[in-house]
């Protein structure tokens, strides 16, 4: 029986399996190939029948990297001989997640494709810590930048951002902390509150809460890992324990 080439793009959401949308499990279900990223849950994977194949094309540090061009390729040849490929990443697929790319080269060699976004660990992950992106009195807007550019160098937005009233949202930049912090301080705002968020919606997840002078002492003292997000913003003096731990903020500075 001849396969109907196709692709589906699934956002996986930001980590906890139960944020994928019903729409990404029907997708699963009626997948014969699984293209997953290395920060999927594998208990996602029990969506796809047990005969489909699932094959991990991560890209980690430390680890062999599948090259977007690979990735690129699997897609077109699997679709070509399986029929329908599931592309599962984190998060949303079009936010710093080349979902697009992969796309245009799928339609480019006759595949069909269909999108299905994902929560979007930008707006999910403070949330879950109570935390809203916007909130009358205090943003009426919010910047998502990507911590690191593809040349590895700080994004030249977040220098416009922390300029503004925004609240301002960071993806990948737990690394880059102390240099994303520093140019909040050039802006004089070395007192706005700041928080980071490791492992966000799963188990594992951690959070420092202070403000941009001490927010990179914090990730360092608490040896938070990756991945992780960075929130700068009036917005985050609304968590339920900002005050206990500004207290902590203010131990740690005394003890640096």
């Amino acid at each position: 029986m001849k396969h109907q080439p196709h692709l589906t793009l699934v956002g996986a959401g930001p980590g906890d399996p139960d944020l994928l949308t019903l729409k990404g499990a029907k997708a699963l279900r009626q997948a014969n190939v699984v293209l997953y990223d290395a920060l999927i849950d594998p208990r996602l994977l029990h969506h796809a029948p047990p005969q489909a194949l699932k094959v991990y094309v991560g890209k980690r540090a430390g680890q062999h990297r599948a090259t977007q061009g690979e990735i690129n390729q699997l897609i077109v040849q699997y679709a070509k001989s399986h029929g329908h490929v599931v592309r599962l990443k984190g998060g949303d697929p079009f936010v710093f997640g080349r979902g697009q790319e992969e796309a245009a080269f799928a339609r480019s060699k006759g595949i069909t494709v269909d999108i299905v976004p994902g929560i979007s660990s930008c707006i999910a992950v403070p949330e879950l810590q109570q935390v809203p992106p916007t909130r009358r009195g205090y943003s009426e807007s919010f910047w998502v930048i990507t911590g690191t550019t593809r040349e590895g160098e700080l994004s030249a937005d977040l220098a416009l951002a922390a300029k503004s009233t925004a609240t301002v949202i960071v993806l990948m930049g737990m690394k880059k902390a102390e240099q994303i912090a520093a140019l909040f301080e050039r802006a004089g705002k070395s007192a706005l509150p700041a928080m980071a968020i490791s492992k966000g919606s799963t188990l594992a997840e951690q959070r420092a809460i202070g403000t941009v002078a001490t927010l990179p002492k914090l990730i360092e003292a608490r040896q938070l890992p990756c991945p992780g997000l960075l929130v700068f913003g009036e917005v985050v003096r609304l968590h339920p324990e900002w005050d206990y731990e500004a207290i902590s903020t203010a131990q740690l500075k005394e003890r640096a």
